[in-house]
């Protein structure tokens, strides 16, 4: 599997502390399937001054510890990028990495409010010939009343990234329901880990990728770990990867309502 979101860079940002902790992250992540994980350390202004080069040599320096240690996870570059003015001549001049250098840029909507020209910002990317792919929109606390938003910008051509972790109840009933819907109703293009600890917020997809399987079958939830994952990583057009399929109402109903029904 392939894991796109995670903090596993020590002391760069909110994320590992130390090597140590980025170790015993790493051989997490591949006891549980991962191979490849792109390094996504913030870029958040005024707090995270992360830029493309200090982000790659630190990149460099921990997979020369994972090749030391006989690790085998490949680790690209990326970074968890939060709205700042014109993104588009940052990722140009190198100063924002997008994921494994290709046309997709990992996109961090503010937590806690809803920001105005979201839609303008990205369509601005797309326009620039960027795909973003919004972060864990189901862990936002403004998404009930703009969840309508983001399935329109699925629609036109963003890409919408769903932690594993919220699908199995990691961070709470509420993130739970949000990112169940994505899924469910077929708005969920991958799924990643945004690990940030070994216990609060491990490295750990393959529930994930189980849980998305139970609400839209095993090659749907493959493709959120594997199929498009990799073909980010190999900066594959977007209409070159599976489409997103998304069910007729009627059928997602069925679908909820045999989970109301199923036996205990």
């Amino acid at each position: 599997m392939y894991d796109l979101h995670c903090h596993l860079l020590p002391a760069i940002d909110d994320g590992a502390t130390d090597l140590a902790m980025s170790l015993e992250m790493a051989r997490m992540a591949v006891a549980d399937g991962i191979t490849l994980a792109a390094c996504t350390p913030h870029i958040y202004p005024g707090l995270y001054e992360n830029t493309g080069p200090g982000i790659r040599a630190a990149i460099a320096a921990l997979q020369a510890e994972l090749d030391r240690e006989g690790i085998a996870l490949r680790l690209v570059e990326g970074a968890d990028v939060h709205m700042d003015h014109d993104l588009a001549a940052g990722i140009r001049d190198g100063r924002v990495p997008t994921i494994a250098g290709s046309r997709y840029l990992l996109f961090e909507p503010p937590h806690h409010v809803a920001p105005p020209r979201l839609e303008e910002t990205l369509f601005n990317l797309m326009a620039a010939g960027f795909v973003p792919v919004i972060t864990h929109p189901a862990r936002l606390t403004w998404v009930e009343q703009h969840y309508e938003t983001f399935v329109t910008l699925a629609r036109r051509g963003c890409w919408i990234q769903v932690t594993a972790g919220a699908l199995t109840g990691r961070h709470g009933r509420r993130a739970k329901y949000w990112g169940e819907k994505f899924v469910g109703e077929g708005y969920c293009h991958i799924l990643a880990t945004d690990a940030h600890h070994p216990t609060r917020r491990p490295p750990l997809l393959a529930e994930g990728r189980d849980a998305a399987a139970a609400l839209v079958g095993a090659t749907e939830a493959d493709h959120m770990v594997n199929t498009r994952p990799a073909g980010i990583v190999a900066d594959a057009a977007p209409d070159t990867l599976p489409p997103l399929e998304v069910p007729e109402p009627k059928a997602r109903r069925r679908g909820l309502l045999a989970r109301f029904l199923r036996p205990a």
